[in-house]
């Protein structure tokens, strides 16, 4: 995924409702090549919409945040497979 976004001025990140120890190695076994925020308080997910009623875990969104804070794009149906590419044609295309 990295190489997708190189050249685009961007930082991709996750956040999981998991503690830091857990995302730790979630992120070591799969590799990640971005980073995740542990928001076990809720305080970045709740706001954001991304928790359902009642849920424990994150919705699986990507938002789009410009240069000065404002949220671009929402993807709330996300197909792992092709959906980095998806997301840094729009930054290269809107934002660019």
């Amino acid at each position: 995924m990295a190489e997708k976004f190189a050249g685009l001025d961007t930082e991709v990140f996750g956040v999981s409702l998991d503690t830091a120890t857990s995302q730790g190695k979630f992120i070591a076994r799969d590799k990640l090549q971005f980073s995740l925020i542990a928001d076990t308080d809720k305080k970045l997910a709740s706001p954001l919409g991304a928790i359902g009623e009642g849920k424990a875990y994150t919705s699986r969104y990507t938002y789009v945040i410009d240069k000065k804070g404002i949220i671009r794009k929402v993807y709330t149906s996300v197909k792992p497979a092709d959906h980095a590419k998806e997301v840094a044609d729009f930054i290269g295309s809107e934002l660019k």
